[in-house]
């Protein structure tokens, strides 16, 4: 009988054992030993930022670049509806509305050309979030931001690697968020980073995930911060995955590739992009839509491969059918079709670094049978 196949397996192959056995020899191992800073610094040069701040997952470092750019009560931010409920859920702690566009059919990012309609006198921030391996079209989105005066938020926790013309993602506007979950490119188990080039931005981001301490009087708090520290042994395993990221795009754009000649012409199934203008895809996820004239929905699908032992994770869910914000009062009356459809539609297959070619056969041809 196969072994079941997890929707996410990371890979360990460069110095994670050596770097973390050296934080256990010296007994560095909390958020003050020197893996943090190395970490902050590399990643930082490689998205070329000057200034990075790590922090304890994707989410918090969110948290931390909406504070810290001081979005506050009365504000709005304009966002993709369909993207994950971390982005909205910083604004909307920080006492700011979230203003929602649709999404582009074909690279599920947020349609930039709903952008401009959406902009009042509150608008304050532009969030933009590259989702599943395929980054948002920037450039129109920088043109409105200086025309209106507007900051930009650039969620990059699924784009590690990934290059907007000749530009990295995680170098785009203000300020710029990873994610270091498991299934990302460059994990570290959890934890984030925040990005930028501003040095006054940089220490307020530092103040903010260390509770606010002050250098003259520590337990003297003239606001507050969070702890959102991350440790030595998190940074270590960030620092070895980081040296190997170059190998894991490479990887994960020859998988995707596999995927793609293995499901081509299936009737009904809508597979990524390879490519747009601007950017060649680096497939976070293998994501698959699947067509309005098949009766199944992705529910069905994944249930049917979890039933073959393959792991499967639904899309993401629109942030204007959230319960929660709905209980808030937030979006009423509002429709994203696309974004609807796409969540409703679409799911992805195991894409982990570790997934093996014979793995990705199996997947491939539970599907074909299926459908």
């Amino acid at each position: 009988m196969s072994e079941f196949i997890p929707v996410n397996e990371p890979l360990f192959q460069g110095n994670e054992k050596k770097y973390l056995a050296e934080c256990i020899d010296t007994s560095w191992i909390s958020s003050e030993g020197p893996f943090v800073k190395r970490f902050e610094e590399q990643l930082a040069t490689k998205v070329e930022r000057r200034f990075g701040i790590a922090v304890c997952n994707g989410s918090a470092a969110l948290d931390v670049a909406v504070t810290a750019l001081g979005v506050g009560s009365g504000d709005e931010v304009i966002l993709p509806a369909f993207t994950i409920i971390s982005c909205a859920a910083a604004v909307v702690r920080a006492g700011a509305k979230p203003v929602l566009v649709d999404s582009d059919p074909l690279t599920w990012n947020m349609d930039v050309a709903e952008i401009e309609e959406k902009i009042t006198p509150k608008t304050k921030a532009i969030m933009v979030v590259h989702i599943y391996g395929l980054p948002v079209n920037m450039d129109p989105v920088k043109a409105l931001a200086k025309k209106h005066g507007l900051m930009i938020i650039e969620d990059a926790a699924e784009a590690h690697g990934l290059n907007y013309k000749r530009w990295p993602c995680g170098s785009f506007g203000d300020i710029s968020t990873f994610s270091f979950y498991p299934n990302k490119h460059v994990t570290t188990g959890e934890g984030g980073m925040v990005l930028t080039n501003d040095e006054k931005l940089a220490e307020r981001c530092r103040s903010l995930r260390n509770l606010c301490f002050q250098s003259k009087q520590r337990f003297v708090h003239e606001e507050l911060g969070w702890n959102f520290r991350m440790s030595n042994l998190q940074a270590a395993v960030g620092l070895a995955q980081l040296e190997k990221i170059d190998a894991h795009i490479a990887l994960k754009r020859r998988m995707g590739q596999l995927y793609s000649e293995l499901l081509k012409d299936i009737h009904g199934l809508q597979l990524p992009l390879a490519e747009t203008e601007y950017a060649e895809n680096i497939y976070w996820v293998y994501g698959l839509m699947l067509c309005d004239d098949l009766r199944l929905d992705a529910g069905d699908i994944m249930r049917r491969l979890g039933e073959e032992k393959i792991g499967t994770r639904p899309f993401f869910w629109p942030m204007h059918e959230q319960p929660v914000f709905k209980k808030m009062g937030l979006f009423a009356g509002e429709s994203y079709p696309v974004a609807e459809r796409i969540a409703r539609r679409g799911f992805y297959v195991p894409s982990g670094l570790a997934l093996t070619d014979e793995q990705m056969e199996q997947v491939a041809s539970a599907i074909r049978s299926i459908l």
